[in-house]
């Protein structure tokens, strides 16, 4: 989770889904990597930069399940869903450092938003882990201190 000095958070819509459905930028381990270097690793190659501060990481991982229709099709059927560790981060940079059109596109657009709007914009099988992300980052969120 990227929030910028506002505590707006990133979102970003992938190349592949519909226009109204976004995510936050999230990512894979790879063998011999923490999940801190893997977290700045996966912001750089996703959104063009990795200048943020971590401020927290989740406590245990938080999961999630595809939908049925997209099972066999996401990742040649290997997966059924993921298991993440999250990171709240804040962005330290200007917006002028975002550029979701890297090497390997995965956003073809990106945009803050309040964390009030996130679960709604949200990819719909992922509300629910979102919603679990959030209240875990709660303390740290300052402008979530009167909802």
């Amino acid at each position: 989770m990227v929030l910028n000095q506002s505590d707006k958070v990133l979102i970003a819509r992938r190349t592949e889904t519909k226009p109204h459905a976004w995510q936050m930028p999230q990512g894979g381990i790879d063998k011999g990597e923490s999940p801190e270097l893997a977290a700045l690793r996966e912001l750089k190659e996703e959104i063009g930069t990795n200048n943020v501060t971590i401020l927290a990481k989740t406590l245990t991982p938080h999961k999630y399940d595809f939908p049925l229709p997209l099972i066999g099709r996401l990742w040649r059927g290997k997966y059924r869903g993921q298991s993440q560790t999250w990171f709240l981060t804040r962005f330290e940079g200007q917006d002028e450092e975002i550029n979701v059109h890297t090497e390997h596109p995965e956003f073809c657009e990106w945009k803050w938003t309040e964390i009030g709007n996130l679960i709604e914009l949200a990819i719909p099988f992922k509300r629910e882990l979102y919603k679990a992300v959030i209240e875990e980052f709660r303390p740290y969120l300052k402008s979530m201190s009167n909802t």
